[in-house]
């Protein structure tokens, strides 16, 4: 797009906006109860398959690197096909291997038939915060930022919710057939309410641009803050969720798969923090909302060490509040802070992703070892440490210098940012 046909984002209270942000709902929705459809899963596929608790957080893990490593290139690829491409084509594939997993006739299939969910998946995430960035008027890229991070959260809670019951009720294969229905759903409500961009510029497309673009990503110390953090913050929370279904089947609490499951609705309060941390973030900055998430995120995982199930459950509230005040801002201050510093975009955004999701595979992995080493308090301390990392980043963050998107820096058509990043 030349810089004559370059627009005003969408404003709050147009039908265009509106269709964004429910198209982005949707679609957030629908990546992260696919992506998570497992999670609830993992006692009853433990069973089903014979294999130990740290096996079956496989089905997880290898989704997550299949994610981290297939948005290394789709970030890039969005930066010169363009963003809606990406985002319709991906919520479609992963709704069709979400079928195949449901079908998978062994689990090495299961694992394989994941790793490739993960990898249709990244068509959203790796291109969502920069569609945001392009299309809505800067005042609002935080709250819109929150609003997309809130259907995240609502679709891991709904995949979780999704599989726990019909899990119990009519086993595996059935649960992952309800995620895949769900999935499937909001594939079409993307296709019919995402509005085509309208501010999107293709980057350059040889490779010495690519490589200067990758490397620009990498030169700014508050953009590799920022995809620590993510890495961090993920790598606690997953560590959580991924064991918190062995320890409520086991005494004091003696919980089946279907009432366990339960305790996933905690992610509605995700939801709610998403907003509220985007609003804040716009009134007070960016900087002010990071530190203050990841200390109510340790108190919730402190909570969590009493044994007592309305605890346990408040504390899983309060760690999922903490953590999605981190990850909305972060995640909307990443392609904010790369365009004020001329660093593309979706290069940006894909490395926090790739930072977030390697940091879910791997600490959501140790976090079974963990279990079986020291049981609950072992995967506690692990996630406390990941939090303490991310919130010691995080003060940091308030030290680095900022930056004002200059005209010499702004791409050709981009709307320019009205606040420091």
């Amino acid at each position: 797009m030349s810089a004559e046909r370059a627009v005003e984002g969408y404003r709050p209270g147009t039908t265009e906006y509106r269709r964004v942000l429910v198209a982005l709902f949707a679609a957030g929705l629908a990546t992260f109860a696919l992506l998570y459809s497992t999670q609830a899963l993992l006692p009853e596929l433990a069973r089903e398959f014979e294999v130990s608790t740290a096996q079956s957080t496989l089905s997880m893990s290898l989704t997550m690197l299949g994610l981290g490593l297939a948005i290394l290139v789709a970030g890039p690829w969005s930066d010169v096909v363009g963003r809606t491409g990406p985002i319709r084509l991906s919520m479609t594939a992963s709704g069709v291997v979400a079928v195949a997993c449901a079908l998978a006739p062994s689990w090495e299939a299961l694992l394989a038939l994941r790793f490739l969910e993960g990898v249709v998946l990244a068509g959203l995430p790796a291109v969502a915060t920069a569609y945001l960035r392009e299309e809505l008027h800067p005042s609002t890229h935080a709250r819109a930022a929150g609003l997309y991070v809130g259907g995240t959260a609502m679709g891991g809670m709904a995949g979780r919710l999704v599989t726990g019951p019909l899990g119990e009720l009519a086993g595996w294969r059935w649960a992952l057939a309800g995620a895949a229905a769900l999935g499937l759903a909001c594939a079409l409500a993307v296709h019919l309410l995402l509005p085509a961009s309208r501010n999107f510029v293709a980057a350059p497309t040889g490779v010495r641009q690519l490589a200067s673009m990758a490397r620009r990503a990498v030169s700014d110390p508050a953009l590799l803050a920022l995809y620590a953090i993510g890495g961090c913050a993920i790598g606690a929370l997953v560590a959580v969720f991924n064991t918190i279904g062995f320890r409520l089947a086991e005494p004091p609490f003696d919980l089946g798969l279907g009432a366990a499951s339960l305790v996933f609705l905690v992610y509605a309060v995700g939801s709610g923090s998403s907003v509220a941390s985007g609003r804040l973030a716009d009134a007070l900055g960016r900087r002010a909302v990071p530190p203050v998430g990841c200390a109510v995120a340790i108190a919730g995982l402190l909570l969590t060490l009493v044994p007592s199930l309305p605890v346990v459950v408040l504390g899983m509230a309060v760690l999922t509040a903490g953590f999605f005040a981190v990850h909305s801002v972060a995640s909307g201050w990443v392609p904010a802070r790369a365009h004020a510093g001329g660093v593309s975009s979706g290069q940006a955004a894909s490395l926090y992703l790739f930072t977030y999701y390697l940091g879910s595979a791997v600490f959501g992995s140790l976090a079974g070892q963990a279990w079986s080493v020291a049981a609950w308090p072992g995967v506690v301390g692990l996630a406390t440490l990941l939090m303490v990392l991310a919130a010691g980043l995080a003060l940091l963050l308030r030290r680095t210098p900022t930056l004002l998107v200059a005209p010499t820096t702004s791409r050709p058509g981009a709307i320019p940012a009205s606040r420091p990043h």
